[in-house]
């Protein structure tokens, strides 16, 4: 499997499309049902092939992640070829993961305490791969207004 398999929750939320694509498969409900029940291993192949063409689509869509924890903030932009990644760092006791820390962060980004950081490479595995493991380390999607407003503030 190249990614991991989606949650129970993401399954019921994509319930219309993963119907959508059994039926693709020409796999009816009772089929379905009977596959679960019978054929354990076919139905963890549906899902795990399922899995994978969500997790590309979303992945290859992917413009924007971020991951912010209590003293660090880190932006990524997601091109093709490379991803360009701006390191923020708090150097005095404020916890970016509550709203009055990462309000003065925003409202104080040339502070002595904030330490910036830019930098681009271009990936050294797939693309997708490389984004998806950011994902599994705790980034999250993003629209990209954070990266854009600090990409301009230090530019």
């Amino acid at each position: 499997m190249k990614y991991r398999l989606l949650t129970k929750e993401q399954f019921e939320n994509l319930h219309q499309e993963f119907a959508r694509f059994l039926a693709s498969q020409s796999i009816d409900v009772s089929e379905w049902n009977d596959i679960k029940l019978n054929k354990p291993q076919i139905a963890v192949n549906e899902m795990e092939i399922f899995s994978n063409i969500v997790w590309e689509d979303v992945l290859t869509k992917t413009s924007y992640i971020e991951h912010i924890s209590e003293t660090t903030a880190n932006f990524f932009k997601c091109d093709e070829h490379e991803i360009h990644r701006i390191a923020i760092q708090i150097t005095w006791d404020i916890n970016l993961l509550t709203q009055e820390g990462f309000e003065w962060l925003m409202q104080h980004p040339m502070d002595n305490s904030v330490e910036i950081f830019k930098g681009t490479k271009t990936y050294s595995a797939e693309r997708n791969l490389e984004i998806f493991d950011l994902i599994e380390k705790g980034s999250a999607l993003s629209k990209g207004d954070l990266y854009e407003y600090f990409n301009q503030l230090i530019s």
